[in-house]
């Protein structure tokens, strides 16, 4: 036979408990029991500060902990493929490959009006650079933070050029990863810059095959001697292969280019081709010697003898074989010699 407990029951047995723990159910958790049974349901106790309610807590800075690192984790994988944007100083990045435009290229218009529309509307386009360490990670505790980070600049010269002149951070990302500290990492980090350049702007026609050539000349140079087509280097890069040649020769006179031609920047193809012709053909031109003046001879017979004087380039010279003559005799002929010249002068 079931019977109820008695509401003063109840209560003092749940001041009982409440005396013991702070985390002991009150009497309405209490429910009836069998006769002689004093047992409180299970499903109507409170959780335990202690117990279910710190587990559950710990479960839940353990999730978010893993969510934060596998956010990291993603931030830094897209920092190492160029998906995401660093705030970089100016001073951070050093240029070593230097630009394929004309040497005046920040006095240009052009340049002015970038820095311009930079000044009044920010940078609206990121720069390229690779960490000058091949090796290098981002951080994964805090992946953004690159203050002490070094970097090269691959793409981006007018940029970065202007964010150093207004004293601001630079946007940039990474270039391609997939060819950074390869053997042939310079020839990749020149083709960027001239791939950038062909995209953006047209480079004048001695830029461009300016560029050309040295991007040739390090490929090849890579290549440890062996040789290269123009038609492999120009797929590689391309270009019409008619432009690889025209690119290794201007390459190779720029200075004499530069020094002998007017407003090289506004020439045309064939204006350089003609050029490069010109100092060809000067090149292969031999020098004349300077013509030596005619060496005069007269002779005389002096007896069995013969005396000689010769004339060439202001120079007099007498000579008779066997003729020993004393200091005297020598002063006499030396005597009518001048007297003659004396006379006569000199006939140029």
């Amino acid at each position: 036979m079931k019977r109820s407990i008695s509401s003063s029951v109840l209560k003092k047995k749940a001041d009982r408990i409440d005396s013991k723990s702070p985390d002991a159910p009150n009497a309405n958790d209490l429910v009836q029991t069998e006769e002689g049974s004093d047992v409180v349901a299970a499903a109507a106790l409170k959780p335990r500060m202690g117990g279910s309610g710190s587990a559950w807590k710990a479960g839940a800075l353990s999730e978010a902990q893993t969510e934060l690192n596998a956010r990291r984790a993603t931030i830094a994988d897209d920092i190492m493929h160029g998906r995401h944007e660093l705030q970089l100083s100016p001073d951070q990045i050093s240029d070593e490959i230097g630009s394929d435009r004309r040497v005046d290229w920040k006095d240009q218009d052009a340049f002015g009006s970038l820095q311009e529309s930079i000044e009044k509307n920010g940078q609206d386009t990121p720069i390229q650079v690779w960490p000058t360490d091949p090796s290098w990670r981002p951080d994964p505790l805090n992946p953004e933070s690159v203050t002490n980070v070094s970097f090269l600049l691959i793409t981006g010269r007018r940029r970065h050029a202007i964010a150093t002149r207004l004293g601001r951070p630079v946007r940039a990302i990474l270039a391609d990863p997939d060819t950074r500290g390869a053997a042939d990492d310079k020839f990749e980090m020149l083709f960027m810059r001239f791939r950038e350049n062909e995209e953006r702007e047209n480079l004048g026609a001695f830029e461009r095959l300016l560029s050309i050539g040295e991007m040739f000349e390090r490929y090849e140079f890579a290549g440890g001697g062996k040789k290269v087509t123009a038609v492999s280097f120009a797929d590689r890069i391309g270009v019409h292969e008619s432009l690889i040649s025209r690119g290794k020769a201007v390459y190779k006179a720029r200075e004499e280019i530069l020094h002998t031609c007017k407003n090289v920047y506004d020439m045309s193809y064939r204006d350089l081709e003609q050029a490069l012709t010109n100092l060809t053909q000067a090149q292969q031109t031999p020098n004349k010697k300077p013509t030596q003046p005619q060496k005069l001879v007269v002779t005389r017979a002096l007896g069995s003898r013969r005396l000689s004087v010769a004339s060439q380039n202001g120079k007099l010279s007498v000579s008779a074989a066997g003729m020993n003559l004393d200091k005297p005799a020598l002063e006499g002929l030396s005597d009518v010699i001048a007297a003659y010249l004396q006379e006569h002068g000199s006939k140029e």
